[in-house]
């Protein structure tokens, strides 16, 4: 029976304060029956936990509380087993590092596509205005072998880093296309799609990656399964462990 809580979420807010909210929240999870890995830096949090529900959504509860976290948002999914074998919380320069400082989600996100809105131009591989969609996974290449969306590209990435030199390289393909980045739960294409949009490219982010995706509309246009940062390895498209 699967009766672990396995829950994503970041979110580009501003903190002040790093070093001190690492301390602090690690005496919080030291309270509760958590493992997993939550990383702060001045943009942001990024975290993955799983543990009791309770205690997860419990600990949930207590960031929202505080209004710099009050927009964080969850993707759930349940496992038979803890996944995690340890509770790491890291102060970082950046909650997914891409070396460019300039980008800064917290100031303004791109647009996003709700996964619904996306399963509908994959059918006619059009947006609504009629113009050719372009699916750009910005995973790692290790990755996007697990599974991605039908027809997706994919430029052999070895490391985030890499992307903005990458969109660079490729921007011609892209011109006048509405390109649609991705990546498995938003972090990544939060600032994948501010990259892309500084180049001049009509780019938008999956809201909610790849988990987002499935948890709302299942596996329809996406070939394989999706890999995760812990012991599943890889999810199906009912959030299930196939790793």
């Amino acid at each position: 029976m699967a009766s672990v809580l396995n829950i994503s979420a970041y979110l580009f807010t501003p903190i002040d304060d790093p070093a001190s909210l690492r301390s602090e929240l690690q005496q919080r999870v030291d309270a509760r029956s958590l493992r997993g890995t939550i990383l702060v830096a001045e943009e942001g949090i990024n975290l993955f936990l799983a543990g009791p529900a309770e205690d997860v959504r419990g600990f949930v509860d207590e960031l929202r509380a505080e209004e710099r976290f009050a927009a964080l948002t969850t993707k759930e999914s349940w496992s038979a087993e803890q996944p995690f074998r340890k509770m790491l919380v890291k102060h970082k320069r950046e909650i997914i590092r891409m070396d460019r400082p300039a980008i800064r989600p917290a100031a303004g996100r791109a647009p996003a596509v709700d996964p619904v809105t996306l399963r509908r131009w994959l059918e006619t591989g059009r947006d609504d205005d009629g113009r050719e969609v372009v699916l750009l996974d910005t995973r790692n290449a290790f990755e996007v072998d697990h599974g991605t969306f039908a027809g997706a590209l994919d430029w052999r990435l070895e490391k985030f880093t890499e992307f903005p030199d990458a969109a660079a390289a490729h921007r011609d393909e892209l011109v006048d296309k509405t390109v649609v980045s991705f990546c498995t739960g938003g972090i990544r294409c939060e600032k994948a799609a501010l990259v892309l949009r500084e180049d001049g490219i009509d780019a938008r982010q999956l809201d909610g990656g790849i988990l987002g995706y499935f948890e709302h509309v299942g596996g329809d246009g996406f070939d394989g399964d999706c890999f995760v940062f812990d012991e599943r390895r890889t999810v199906d498209a009912r959030l299930q462990p196939t790793g």
